[in-house]
């Protein structure tokens, strides 16, 4: 084979992933990932050892469908490090099982396999011990690790006590309860124990490492930088490698290197941050000139039109200043530690059934500490959550207490998981919450399946054209404005999810929703009640707009009203994508 196997072209910005496969139906498992991998690329040779021995020199991962014993032997003379060895899923040939073989946590092999199960129907095997038991290994939260982590895993796999001290509360996944968290600030003397503890450092000061201890590095450090134009890569690097040191700081714990947007295509300044692996984020001298600093100088404002660069820059957004402006020839140099941002997860979790959750919103489940939402929403997932994950469950009518609840939590650094069912940004929880969240916490949101998705799949094809989502529940909505919304669905011909269509105390506003879509519409218009769609008791009813009984319909249903144009076709609703019908 010609070139790099595993080139993606710049396409494609994921890892590269090698296929290597001896027989045919090992080829067509290949063949599957690839049509569905941009990143993967099937991987040839003379002969499938020299196939798998290419695809481990020139690609990220590799998924091998061969015998694990014949992946071993072919591999092992070319075994070097964890951390830079990539990650190798091996597949059988009926593709029942994808095992993580090596590079579990390191490179990424253990989430590869889940990945390759979930295409391929195989079941992942990990063996990795923080895996199988649900506890987040130290070496895979995102930042920099040092020290003894296998020594403490054992000992917090073991029950063995474990201190975590640090001097602020950081977003970290769910930890058991034999580690104690300490925070204080400062911090704790970590030794205080007289060195027989296993502890979990969480800092971004330089500290000694022994054999019981691990330092978790959080992206706290923000460095300012000002320069000459033209300034050399080399003093850019060597004045901030000196400030950092001299102060006793980490630079595993840099978040970024910041500066004023004049200097956003200085090579020495982004040389130097492509260096540290951080961003580089620049603002406009105006806004840096609204930062209070301690050393402003007239004359940086009157070249730059902000009296700071470095400072500023460090400090923009909040943060304490912990080296103060450094200057060499041509390069100043600022350094201020943040706060740590608290991270809320808005997190779907389908309609109901575990295999129409995604693997985004299992993994965000995953990294949360704290998890709030509905009793029977938090119930569906308990088996998700890592031991120690603080639940905070509510039932029904307590959406808005629920949603200030995940904020306070996130705003005081904490990683939390929000969950509702289907989409969480649709009627669910991901508009109260962004109602009261500010620009303290990052927030990530996990769509979900629909419960109006699921029910048009079971129905067949009713969404094939332009459709509307209606509630007509009427407890935070006039039904004035829900009436004059159907009627204009209803004279617009277009497709109609109605959630929350009827329930005990609501018992006519569904009939009354028809009445207008029949105003519109011909009689024998279809119309689709699904009841717990992917749940247990799931059903499916198929009707008209002249004979559909309201009675049937309940809130765990959801009604689809077709428009003019929609047919049964075999049984099925559909609206054919452009209102042409075959006759």
């Amino acid at each position: 084979m010609t070139g790099d196997p595993c080139s993606t072209g710049g396409v494609n910005e994921g890892p590269v992933v090698g296929l290597v496969a001896a027989t045919a139906a090992g080829r067509r498992h290949a063949r599957t990932l690839a049509a569905a991998w941009p990143h993967a690329r099937l991987v040839a040779g003379e002969g499938v050892a020299d196939a798998l021995r290419t695809a481990w020199r020139e690609c990220d991962a590799v998924v091998a469908f061969l015998a694990t014993g014949a992946v071993v032997r072919i591999l092992a003379p070319l075994l070097g490090d964890k951390h830079t060895d990539p990650a190798v899923v091996v597949v059988d040939e009926a593709a029942r099982h994808a095992v993580a073989l090596l590079g579990g946590h390191a490179g990424g092999a253990n989430a590869l396999a889940g990945e390759v199960g979930a295409l391929l129907d195989a079941r992942p095997v990990v063996t990795t011990a923080t895996d199988a038991v649900g506890l987040p290994g130290l070496d895979t939260l995102g930042w920099p690790v040092e020290g003894a982590v296998a020594a403490v895993s054992r000992a917090m796999l073991d029950g063995e006590p474990v201190r975590l001290v640090a001097d602020a509360t950081w977003p970290l996944p769910a930890l058991p309860d034999h580690v104690r968290v300490e925070v204080a600030s400062p911090p704790a003397d970590p030794h205080a124990d007289g060195g027989e503890a296993w502890r979990i450092l969480v800092t971004d000061r330089v500290v000694p490492l022994d054999g019981r201890t691990v330092v978790l590095r959080p992206p706290s450090l923000v460095a300012g930088i000002g320069s000459s134009r033209g300034v050399p890569a080399a003093e850019v690097a060597g004045l901030l490698r000196r400030a950092l040191a001299d102060a006793g700081l980490s630079p595993a714990s840099l978040r970024c290197l910041a500066s004023v947007d004049l200097k956003a295509d200085e090579a020495g300044i982004r040389s130097t941050a492509d260096a540290y692996g951080v961003p580089l984020e620049t603002w406009p001298a105006a806004e840096l000139a609204a930062v209070d600093v301690p050393h402003p100088s007239e004359v940086v404002r009157a070249v730059v039109g902000t009296a700071s660069v470095a400072e500023a820059a460090a400090l923009r957004g909040g943060g304490t200043l912990l080296v103060p402006k450094t200057a060499s020839a041509m390069a100043t140099v600022a350094v201020a530690r943040h706060a740590p941002r608290g991270r809320l997860a808005l997190v779907g979790l389908g309609p109901g059934a575990a295999d129409l959750r995604t693997p985004r919103a299992v993994a965000e489940l995953r990294r949360a500490a704290v998890v709030v939402g509905l009793d029977q929403y938090v119930d569906q997932v308990r088996d998700l959550l890592r031991p120690g994950t603080r639940v905070l469950a509510s039932g029904l009518g307590a959406e808005e207490e629920r949603a200030r609840a995940a904020v306070a939590e996130a705003t005081a650094g904490h990683a939390v998981a929000l969950v509702g069912s289907g989409d969480a940004g649709v009627y669910a929880m991901a508009s109260p919450a962004l109602e009261h969240a500010d620009d303290r916490i990052d927030v990530v949101g996990v769509p979900g399946v629909t419960a109006g998705l699921a029910a048009s799949a079971l129905l067949g094809a009713p969404l094939g054209h332009d459709h509307v989502y209606l509630s007509l529940s009427d407890l935070h909505t006039p039904w004035e404005v829900i009436a004059g919304r159907v009627a204009a669905a209803a004279e617009g011909d277009l497709v109609a999810l109605l959630y929350n269509p009827r329930s005990r105390t609501r018992d006519w506003q569904l009939g009354a929703a028809l009445d207008a879509f029949a105003a519109h519409r011909p009689p024998d218009t279809p119309v689709g009640v699904v009841r717990n769609a992917s749940r247990p008791g799931e059903r499916v009813h198929l009707a008209t707009l002249a004979t559909l009984d309201p009675a049937l319909v309940d809130m765990y249903s959801v009604v689809v009203v077709g428009s003019s144009q929609t047919r049964v076709v075999a049984g099925r609703m559909v609206t054919p994508r452009g209102y042409r019908w075959r006759s």
